[in-house]
């Protein structure tokens, strides 16, 4: 049996800087419940791809709108930052 082995560096050399950075998972855990929401309403989209949407349906949909809309506004208020430095 012969053994194929790369005879040149990797492409991408490993090094630290792959992982993300403490300040970069804050961010992400700050954001976590926009990507939730929207999660869930491409959740709803797609479940309402191949029929007609009844009212249960219409009324699924509008709440993960509103579950969006309002994880985007606590994320923005939650990054506005008050002049002087105080958060």
């Amino acid at each position: 049996m012969k053994f194929i082995a790369a005879l040149q560096e990797c492409v991408t050399p490993w090094s630290d800087g792959l992982e993300p950075s403490d300040a970069e998972l804050d961010v992400i855990e700050v954001e976590m419940p926009v990507i939730s929401a929207e999660v869930e309403l491409l959740d709803v989209r797609i479940a309402l791809m191949d029929r007609v949407p009844n009212e249960l349906d219409e009324r699924r949909f509008r709440r993960a709108v509103h579950r969006l809309l309002d994880a985007r506004r606590m994320v923005a208020a939650a990054t506005v930052q008050v002049p002087g430095g105080a958060a």
